[in-house]
Parts: C-alpha cells; structure tokens; sequence
C-alpha cells in the first residue's frame, strides 16, 4: 500500500550548515519552555490554539538561529512547504475519520457498539467488565475523554454502590479508555503519530498492536485476579442507560455489517481513505434505513424526504451534531463534530510541520540526530531515548500531543538512519506520549480525567495499569528484538 504520510523533506537532512549543538537546542528548549508557560496559563484550552501558535513563535526561534548561520528565508520557507504537502495524506485521513464518527452516530452503529458493551458487566468481574466496556467505547468514539466522562461516570457511581475502591475504578476506566484511545482510527492521537513519524495510519495501528495486545491482555489479568478476591455486594442496574439508548435509537446487531465490512477492507490493506470512504457512506445509508427519525431531527425540517435526508446526512459529516437523550450523561457521548471537528488537530500539524521544517532547513534537528546516534549506539538505545523525551514532555509541557509531535520530528531522522521503518518510532510514540499523560496530575489528562471522575491521580495512577506497562512493553521489545521492523533494503 502507498503511504499517503511519506516525508519526502526528510531526504534533505544531510547539511547541518555548521549548527553546533548547542545552538540547535536553542529553539527545543525555548519551545518546551513556551509550552510548559503556556499550558501553565490556559490550561486545557491551550489546544484550542495558543500551542499551536507557541509552535509558530518556535520556529521563529529556530529561523533566528538559522539567520546567523547564514541559512537563507527562502531555502527555510521550502522545507515548510515540502513539510506541509508530505501530511496532505494524513489531513485527509482525518477529515475522513471525522466524516464516519458524524455517520456512524447517527445511524446508531456507535450506540449499538455501547449498548451491547455495557450488557456484559458482571459484579463478579466488574473492574475487567469496566476494561472491556471501557474499550469497546473508546474504539467506537476514538476518545478516551469522551468515554471518561460518560460511561466512566456511570461505572464510579456503580463502583461506589458496591464499595468497591474508586482508585482501582479509575484505572481499570482509563486503561479501557486509553486502550481504545490508541486503537482506533477515529483517535486524534492515532492519526497524529504516524503522521509525526512518516507512516500511514493503518501500519501504525497495526504494528502497534504488537505490543499493545499483551499489555491489554495483562491488564485484563490483572483486573480479573484482583475484583475475584473483592467482596461486592449491591446492585449494577444500567436498565435506565439502556432504556435510554433504545428510546433515541433503533438498536439492532445488524449495524455491526458496516464497521465488520470496514474491519474487512483494513485487513485487506485497502488504501485507508477508500475504506474511511467507504465506511462513511455505509454509515450514511445505514442512517437512512434504521434511524430516519434521527436524521430528521439533525436536518431541522419537518418531513423527512430527498431534501432533509441529504441536509442530515451532510450536517452530520460535516459540523458538530448531537442526538438528545433523556439521559443526561448520554448526551455528552451522542454528539460528533464531523469533519469540523479534526480543524484542530489538523491546524497542530501544519504549525508543528512550521516548526519542524524550518528546524530541518537550519540543520538543526540533522546535527541533534547525529548527536544522539552517537550517544546511543544500539537500537535499545534509540528506543529509550524516545520513550524517556516523550515522558519528559508530559511532564514539562503537560500535554500529551506536544509530547507526540515534538520527539516526532525530532527523532524522524535518528530512526531512519538506524534503518528503522518509521512505524517503530509511531509505536513508540503512543506507547509512551499517549498514555502516560493521564498519570501526571498537572497534564491536561491527568486534571481532566482525575475531575470528571472524581478520583486524585494519585488515587488510580497505581491500578491504570495499562498507562504505565505500555512504555515499559515497548523498552521490552526493543532490549529483546522483538518486531522491529527494518526499513526495505536495510
């Protein structure tokens, strides 16, 4: 399959025009330094565009660095350009990805995969029962905040019901979470590493399998032994939640045909934007036939005909709808932004390529690569150094994109001229940015996830398993040799 990611501007960094190191850490550190501040004073609505300009005022640093070195504007303002065009791949994988999330709500696919996920729970198994439900969620929505502040709320109540610890809980919600956070096709983060690391997205989720499959299923182990040595008592009615579900939709198993058909097609190496197509047409039609008093609702008219099918169907992959429940929990979970909503992690980027392409045209990150091939001579090596700057990051910058794009583009180089495929820095990416962002209490995800459930990270960060095993199977992988791709003709 063609990689619609490939960065062809990588090729250019074999001149680091006389850049010591120093000088090429200049713009990483004021970057990181920027970040940190401004995460500090926004907080969560950092992404909502403050980062993204912080990347821009990033690689106005690295031009400055350039200027003295004698770099011309020109030559840095083409390697932006070549690093721009070598994501249009990934930007229209995720417009793509926004139009089947619109689609598959509202023709109930999402809310059927929910309402089945949350039939299985059993006391006996509860914690494993929240993993799984937690999951299967977060692999429909591709949004473990989504999922935490949903079905996650609903479980803590449960929990609390049934005395059982609200820390263990909390970890057992987020490693579900987190585990569908990295899975899916619909995660922001998903698409965003492999875009960083040069891959296409569907490698990505499958190399990264290889390691995130054990540590699930360990995880899940882990659950299952500790809830059947815990007394519980009480009773888990979800009959409102499902009640509620089937009152806004036609729950049916029949709509499990489109994302088995997209499943299908993923297998098949189908080129990811034909199967992200296919399945949001799928999703579309499946709307028409089983939920069409809910694309007369979205569409706002009064008779459902050619006219009001089609304006539902478009709003919906397009701008930001929402199905209204009688739950207000559910509400929340029934809502997708379509195309619109993947704006902002397509606008981080294009700026986060600003920075990096400037960086490349400067020779920066040519003379950091060089300098860290040196410092680690085994692929191990290579592997730790990524894993530690991504934790590193989630705890200075206290945002798990930054800690994704900036080791991203930093060590796209390092990985390439070890002859490493690009999947192996993606993987290790997620592994390590991703999920440990939750387990730092001043990390964007660490303060949200801890306030909408109710649980200090320090209370859950013990039992969210899967978080911290994840970068511990990838460091595992490498010391052994396990899986590492090699780049064709390496």
């Amino acid at each position: 399959m063609e990689n619609p990611n490939a960065q062809p501007a990588q090729e250019t960094l074999t001149n680091t025009h006389g850049i010591s190191i120093m000088q090429a850490l200049i713009p990483v550190v004021a970057l990181i330094g920027m970040l940190a501040f401004n995460v500090f004073v926004f907080g969560d609505d950092a992404l909502s565009g403050s980062n993204q300009f912080i990347l821009l005022l990033g690689g106005g640093i690295a031009a400055i660095v350039g200027y003295f070195n004698k770099v011309k504007f020109d030559e840095m303002i083409d390697e932006v350009a070549r690093n721009i065009q070598s994501t249009a791949g990934a930007i229209l994988i995720l417009l793509m990805v926004g139009a089947l999330a619109g689609t598959w709500m509202i023709s109930g696919i999402i809310p059927t995969m929910i309402y089945y996920g949350l039939q299985i729970l059993n006391p006996t198994i509860f914690l494993a029962a929240c993993v799984i439900i937690c999951s299967v969620i977060s692999v429909a929505t591709g949004s473990s905040w989504t999922t935490s502040a949903t079905v996650g709320i609903a479980l803590i109540g449960i929990a609390d019901a049934l005395g059982i610890s609200l820390g263990m809980t909390a970890g057992a919600i987020l490693s579900g979470a987190y585990f569908g956070d990295k899975m899916s096709p619909l995660s922001d983060t998903t698409n965003l590493a492999p875009a960083m690391a040069g891959t296409d997205l569907f490698t990505h989720i499958r190399y990264m399998a290889l390691t995130t499959v054990p540590t699930i299923t360990i995880t899940l182990i882990a659950f299952i032994i500790i809830g059947l040595n815990l007394d519980t008592g009480g009773n888990t009615d979800t009959s409102s939640i499902l009640n509620s579900i089937e009152a806004s939709f036609n729950i049916s198993p029949w709509l499990f045909i489109v994302p088995v058909i997209v499943i299908i097609l993923i297998v098949k190496k189908t080129s990811p934007l034909i199967a992200l197509l296919i399945g949001t047409l799928l999703g579309a039609v499946a709307a028409l036939i089983a939920q069409p008093d809910v694309v007369l609702a979205i569409s706002g008219m009064d008779k459902l005909n050619f006219i009001s099918g089609y304006k539902g169907i478009m709003k919906a992959i397009t701008v930001d709808t929402a199905v209204e429940t009688d739950s207000e929990a559910l509400n929340d979970l029934f809502a997708s932004s379509g195309m619109a909503g993947m704006l902002g992690t397509i606008w981080l980027i294009i700026c986060a390529m600003v920075f990096g392409g400037i960086m490349e045209a400067i020779g920066a990150l040519a003379r950091i690569s060089r300098s860290l091939l040196n410092l680690f001579h085994t692929t191990f090596g290579l592997f730790a150094s990524t894993v530690f700057s991504c934790l590193a990051l989630n705890v200075t910058a206290s945002d798990q994109y930054l800690a994704i794009v900036v080791p991203g583009k930093m060590f796209a180089k390092a990985y390439k001229d070890k002859g490493l495929a690009p999947e192996n820095l993606s993987r290790s990416l997620e592994d390590s940015g991703t999920v440990t962002s939750v387990l730092v209490p001043w990390n964007t995800c660490g303060a949200y996830h801890s306030g909408v459930l109710g649980v200090p990270v320090l209370s859950y960060a013990g039992y969210a398993f899967f978080n911290y095993l994840s970068p511990f199977m990838t460091l595992l992988f490498a010391a052994l040799g396990i899986k590492i791709r090699k780049l064709a003709g390496k």
